[in-house]
């Protein structure tokens, strides 16, 4: 016991010396290059939605396959019934189809050009006609409003 009670403060005396003697501040990071315009740009650690497949720029054959990806924020299906609240940081994909991300807050359509994936999902394979096209990737809260900073889009051609 007797050790315990000496062991502990000497144990927290050296946790303290090693955290000051970090050493000098760190150096400034380079400024990373301005994101094109078909991203949106995200702090680190912010929460964001994004393409993992296909890549912004590819050219793919169709059938073409989403998927989608999330940092920071949950992907969950919308709950059954009547949604009278939102879950606080709990989202669900949208696809836009040639169309870019709407403004915050704004209702994302259940009709054409949007895909809506209630029930969680993250993937999709499209038959899409050949030439380009944009997609957008949107989340939605529970009744399907967009949620701020919460979209990417991308350029894909397709060529058969």
């Amino acid at each position: 016991m007797v050790s315990r009670l000496v062991l502990a403060p000497v144990v927290a005396t050296f946790a303290l010396i090693a955290a000051a003697c970090g050493g000098s501040a760190p150096e400034p990071e380079a400024q990373a290059p301005a994101a094109d315009a078909s991203h949106t740009e995200h702090a680190p650690g912010a929460a964001r939605v994004f393409f993992m497949q296909p890549t912004n720029g590819a050219t793919v054959k169709s059938p073409v396959q989403f998927v989608f990806g999330s940092e920071q924020v949950t992907i969950a299906a919308v709950p059954a019934g009547e949604v009278t609240t939102v879950r606080e940081g709990t989202g669900h994909f949208h696809l836009g189809v040639d169309t870019g991300c709407l403004p915050t807050g704004e209702v994302i359509p259940k009709a054409n050009p949007w895909i809506h994936f209630g029930d969680g999902k993250n993937t999709i394979e499209m038959q899409l006609t050949p030439g380009p096209h944009t997609f957008a990737v949107q989340a939605g809260d529970d009744k399907h409003a967009t949620i701020a900073g919460l979209c990417e889009t991308i350029e894909v051609t397709v060529t058969e």
